[in-house]
């Protein structure tokens, strides 16, 4: 995945939201305002790096990581340009997902009808510009021959869709 993105001019960053002990923990790994916390934090300590000052940014969340994307975009002062939620449990965030004004592209396995349900009424919820993507045949892992390449390659465009280009260049840099 990060190699895809770097390929399309992107940089990335990447972490666990959780640590070792307490992803044994179930309500933890399924707690989105714990998660999102994390990542809004991260966020903020990754974004104080001078080189990083001003860049537009962006969250890739799996699974659960789908839902502690989007709780954080609706936090008061979030501004991602682009949030992609794989897989995702975005019912885990229903609250939030109104206050989501972020574009947000929601990427789920055509064999997983559980979770292509979930991420619809999800997607019927967002305010922003959004877009959901079915990957044929894959299912919630995404193992399948070629499913993750898809799934990277739908995050890449979906980013450089969104974070503006950097003005004075003849390209878009990012």
């Amino acid at each position: 995945m990060a190699e895809r993105l770097r390929r399309a001019g992107l940089a990335t960053v990447l972490f666990d939201l959780l640590t070792p002990g307490e992803a044994a923990e179930p309500w933890k790994v399924f707690d989105p305002g714990l998660l999102g916390g994390r990542l809004a934090g991260a966020t903020a300590a990754v974004r104080r790096h001078h080189a990083l000052a001003g860049l537009p940014y962006g969250w890739f969340g799996a699974s659960t990581g789908a839902a502690a994307a989007l709780w954080a975009a609706a936090e008061p002062g979030a501004a991602p340009a682009a949030v992609v939620a794989r897989g995702g449990r975005p019912d885990l965030a229903r609250a939030r997902l109104p206050l989501v004004t972020t574009p947000v592209l929601l990427i789920v396995g055509g064999a997983d009808a559980e979770v292509v349900e979930l991420n619809r009424r999800a997607r019927a919820e967002l305010r922003g510009e959004s877009a959901l993507q079915v990957v044929p045949g894959a299912g919630h892992l995404f193992e399948e021959p070629g499913a993750l390449a898809a799934v990277a390659d739908l995050a890449a465009h979906w980013f450089v869709r969104w974070f503006p280009a950097r003005e004075g260049s003849g390209s878009p840099e990012r």
